[in-house]
């Protein structure tokens, strides 16, 4: 089993059986890395709440204070008698926005990993009303893990790789998890089809496009793979549905990816695997985040090998 990092594993939830299953998961992590575990849950300011009278909000402390422990008494309602009694007791209640909570109390603690329970959002739900987990993917410096009904123990993991520079930092992330767990560790590189650009000249053919993945894995990536319990694999097709199979295929419990918390203009244009995944999850998933060559989140990250989906 990988040693573990010892830095405490924050887990957000609210009253949702989704929150629950994060609960689950990120106390097993939390005992599988020899790590603590602290369960945080974010409740709005009193200003925005529209219900809270006027005469009311006037005073912000005094109904910001009242909102957390009724908040509190919620949650824990929902968590007592189903995760162990130590973690409930430790439930922290913030005010603010989900997101923003959760990072500061990570960057507090210096977490390991922000653990958040799964739910599914369709593309128009996301930008309308927004998503936790999509808003942490693209502003969180260290790994998030959203939780898709997990079954414990976790036994398989794959981790998915494209070719660029996300591969490594994935490639360990994976590695370290799946030690923790004790779980087998299969590593996936999907070559996608070539798109197809009405008038646009190809340089390349699908077969190409594969042949030099394929180069590039063998001579750069797959070295990377140290893990005694690791395999490795490719598939051809689109990027989710590539995942997903593999996942399938192998009963998998977690699935690994790198994002390059690609800027809004990106994610328009050309979207972003990771987000797609999560949008339906094949299972749990977990996020690696990995800086640009400039080391900012924001810019897109140079692909080394040229081929392959941007995670």
């Amino acid at each position: 089993m990988t040693e573990g990092s010892g830095r405490p594993v924050v887990v957000g939830v609210d009253a949702s059986p989704a929150a629950l299953d994060a609960a689950r998961m990120g106390w097993a992590l939390a005992q599988a890395a020899g790590a603590t575990c602290r369960l945080v849950h974010a409740t709005p300011e009193a200003w925005t709440v529209p219900t809270v009278p006027h005469s009311f909000a006037a005073q912000p402390d005094a109904v910001n204070e009242a909102t957390r422990q009724a908040a509190r008494a919620i949650v824990l309602e929902v968590l007592a008698g189903n995760v162990p009694d130590q973690l409930v007791a430790g439930l922290e209640v913030r005010t603010g926005r989900a997101a923003a909570a959760l990072r500061d109390a990570a960057a507090e603690l210096v977490a390991e990993v922000v653990v958040l329970g799964g739910k599914h959002h369709s593309v128009l739900g996301r930008w309308v009303v927004g998503s936790t987990a999509h808003t942490l993917v693209r502003s969180l410096d260290l790994p998030l893990l959203v939780t898709a009904h997990t079954p414990m123990p976790v036994r398989q993991v794959v981790a998915a790789i494209d070719l660029s520079d996300a591969a490594a930092p994935t490639i360990r992330a994976a590695e370290r998890y799946a030690g923790w767990f004790g779980a087998a560790l299969h590593v996936l590189h999907v070559v996608e089809p070539l798109p197809l650009v009405p008038d646009a000249p190809l340089h390349f053919n699908d077969e190409e496009v594969y042949r030099r993945s394929l180069e590039h894995l063998e001579q750069h990536l797959w070295p990377l793979v140290k893990y005694p319990r690791a395999t490795t694999g490719v598939t051809r097709g689109p990027a989710r549905e590539g995942i997903a199979a593999e996942v399938a295929a192998r009963q998998a419990e977690l699935v690994v990816l790198g994002s390059h918390g690609k800027g809004w203009v990106d994610r328009v244009l050309i979207g972003s695997v990771t987000e797609r995944v999560l949008d339906a999850p094949p299972c749990s998933v977990l996020i690696v985040p990995v800086p640009g060559p400039t080391g900012h989140r924001g810019t897109r990250a140079s692909r080394t090998g040229g081929h392959g989906p941007v995670l």
